[in-house]
């Protein structure tokens, strides 16, 4: 297994300073009687969001068993007995979820890997009709305190048009006030 470029973490206290993960999962469009694929699970930090505001399950996939971990210990000290926490080699094995099951993918600070379109195109197989997908990535006109170098960080437009190109149909741009080092984008799986 092999994580994709430039995707380690840093120490969490460190991390969770960065984002608003209430406010940012919130302004995507992640809620309801729906189950939904995280790619890329990190600490969990979004996925305990996730997990309040959807009545499935959570699928938060990671390659890194330590983030595994620490995902399944926040869910757990949340209460939420509504994530499943799976180390996944996404990237080469695929997120291991039946075709158009789930409600809501989240591609949160990943789309910089080596193959972008491929790992859209995962989201949308596993993604009912109707389906959504929150992407959000740091922003790229700016120095930022961490994410990847700015010769591989995607921007929103580089991002709409990979998931064009998957498939899926534009929804929006979301200004993530909340969030001053990144940018937010949803998508859709067309509904028929």
């Amino acid at each position: 297994m092999a994580k994709g470029r430039e995707s380690g973490m840093p120490d969490a206290a460190y991390w969770q300073t960065f984002f608003n993960p209430e406010c940012i999962v919130g302004k995507l469009d992640c809620r309801g009687p729906i189950d939904a694929v995280e790619f890329g699970c990190g600490y969990g930090l979004f996925t305990v969001p996730v997990a309040k505001l959807v009545t499935g399950t959570v699928f938060a996939l990671d390659i890194d068993p330590e983030m595994v971990a620490a995902t399944a210990a926040r869910a757990a000290a949340a209460g939420l007995t509504n994530v499943a926490a799976e180390e996944r080699d996404f990237l080469a094995d695929g997120c291991g979820r039946p075709d158009g099951s789930a409600g809501y993918a989240l591609l949160f600070n990943i789309l910089h890997v080596e193959q972008p379109v491929e790992l859209l195109r995962t989201a949308y197989r596993v993604l009912a009709p109707g389906g959504k997908v929150g992407v959000i990535h740091w922003q790229a006109d700016e120095l930022t305190p961490r994410g990847p170098t700015l010769a591989i960080r995607p921007t929103p437009g580089q991002c709409r048009a990979w998931a064009e190109d998957a498939g899926f149909r534009y929804v929006r741009d979301e200004d993530l006030c909340c969030c001053s080092w990144h940018w937010g984008l949803v998508l859709q799986r067309p509904a028929g």
